[in-house]
């Protein structure tokens, strides 16, 4: 029996360290192309020398952004390291590209609501979401039925950035449009149910130990997609949520047609969130503290889980210099 391939076994480790799906794609294309690069040498046979050539080559040539370069960087020392288990004293001395501090392109509240009016449907209301509760794009998109709390008004966030859980803000606004949302995403269930589908993919090992869990009503998503697709990593035919694609494609061409000369996109809503929050009275620690999961309703700026997802405050910060005013108060934006 053959041994597997290399970039099955760093497919394999990916999903043993439980990386996110995108970072496995990701890490998996860097890691071909430093091979490739060095006419598919092995990486056992290369070392410091070969990984600063191609970094090289990335910076020079094709010219990629420091966390472009940083990126391709991690891909490779998680194959040395946790791969390859290569005890090299070299990885210490690979020095990562420094990356440069950009400013948030951030839009007035109102210009936000001419922009999200342009939207339709359910991509109108996710847009509201991302906007009205601070959410990254694929955080509101893995939305499940069971996160959503309309008695506190609250939300929980699921293995976000860094596979870390959190509360964000249910806008109250939004709470009708949601409620019609997750009738509509409730005849989807039932269509499944009826037809005997798979049950939506669950995270991890839930599926082998709750193995009917996925067609339960409490782990649908929220806004799941129109048609079945096959799962990327098992194959199997089930529902998905909705993809990325269709609400970045939206945004882009609401932008167009209000006449917006700024690079609008999703994440931009992410970031007006953040500073029409600041502008709003709240200061940086009520942006970055939430309620503890434990003590619903009660706020607290010792709580580990934030609102926006941010593990150091200094990330928070640079929400301070595209502001119009100082802090002092708090609700979403949105309301």
């Amino acid at each position: 029996m053959h041994p597997p391939r290399l970039l099955d076994q760093v497919r394999e480790t990916l999903r043993v360290h439980h990386y996110s799906l995108r970072t496995e794609q990701s890490y998996l294309q860097w890691i071909k192309r430093y091979i490739l690069y060095h006419k598919k040498r092995h990486p056992r046979e290369m070392g410091q020398g070969e990984v600063s050539a191609y970094l090289t080559h990335l910076a020079v040539q094709r010219k990629v952004s420091a966390s472009t370069q940083n990126q391709a960087l991690s891909a490779i020392l998680f194959l040395y390291k946790k791969v390859l288990k290569l005890d090299i004293g070299w990885i210490d001395d690979v020095v990562r590209a420094k990356q440069a501090q950009r400013l948030p392109t951030v839009m007035d509240h109102d210009v936000v609501i001419r922009l999200l009016n342009e939207l339709n449907g359910t991509q109108k209301l996710l847009a509201y979401l991302i906007y009205g509760s601070g959410l990254r794009l694929m955080e509101a998109l893995r939305l499940r039925i069971k996160d959503i709390d309309f008695e506190y008004n609250q939300m929980i966030i699921r293995a976000g950035k860094g596979n870390k859980d959190r509360m964000a803000i249910l806008p109250r606004k939004l709470r009708d449009p949601l409620k019609r949302q997750m009738a509509l995403a409730r005849r989807y269930f039932d269509l499944d149910r009826e037809h005997g589908s798979p049950g939506v993919e669950l995270p991890y090992a839930l599926e082998r130990k709750y193995p009917n869990a996925g067609k339960e009503w409490s782990w649908f998503w929220v806004f799941p997609a129109k048609n079945h697709s096959a799962d990327p990593r098992s194959g199997i035919i089930r529902r998905h949520h909705l993809y990325p694609q269709v609400l970045q494609r939206k945004i882009r061409q609401a932008a167009h047609q209000i006449g917006l000369s700024k690079p609008i996109s999703v994440h931009t809503l992410r970031h007006c969130f953040a500073t029409h929050m600041l502008e709003n009275g709240y200061d940086l620690r009520t942006i970055a503290a939430s309620a503890h999961p434990c003590a619903r309703g009660i706020r607290t700026s010792m709580c580990s889980t934030r609102l926006l997802g941010h593990s150091d405050i200094s990330t928070t910060q640079i929400y301070t210099h595209v502001i119009k005013r100082g802090a002092s108060g708090a609700r979403s934006p949105l309301d």
